[in-house]
């Protein structure tokens, strides 16, 4: 598949993943956590998971394509051994992170949150936590145009 194409619908996913993420950071859990409302955090999530979910699975497959392009293939993943090796290898480390905050929000948190809205800062930190994991992930994969780091 072309590398371009690829870089393509992976900035695209990014820009929906990351943004969604700051939109709920920005627009929407200051107002939660002001009137302690789960149901503000819960009704946006409702909405863009269905998106949020399929940029995600796009940023994943598309990933590994260029990864492999790159000359990267999972048995040099985590291996930090060449500038873009760890590019990728930081990246998914990063995405193991996000998939941990993402099935402990899933299972532990929101099923409390919904009858308990003082689960709203240990909600607010897995949600800031995954914003921030994926603006350095969008970072990082930036430095794929120098070479690596």
């Amino acid at each position: 598949m072309n590398h371009h194409f690829l870089l393509i619908v992976h900035l695209l996913s990014a820009t929906v993943w990351v943004g969604g993420h700051l939109l709920l950071v920005f627009g929407h859990l200051p107002q939660a956590l002001k009137e302690k409302d789960p149901s503000i955090i819960l009704n946006y999530e409702k909405k863009y998971e269905p998106v949020g979910m399929t940029a995600l699975v796009l940023l994943v497959i598309t990933g590994i394509l260029m990864a492999y392009k790159y000359g990267v293939s999972i048995e040099y993943w985590l291996q930090f051994a060449t500038p873009i090796e760890k590019v990728v290898s930081a990246k998914l480390l990063l995405l193991f992170l996000t998939v941990a905050f993402a099935l402990s929000a899933q299972f532990r948190v929101i099923p409390k949150l919904k009858n308990n809205p003082d689960k709203l800062p240990e909600m607010a930190f897995h949600i800031l936590s995954v914003t921030i994991i994926g603006v350095l992930m969008l970072i990082f994969g930036s430095f794929i145009r120098f070479g690596g780091f």
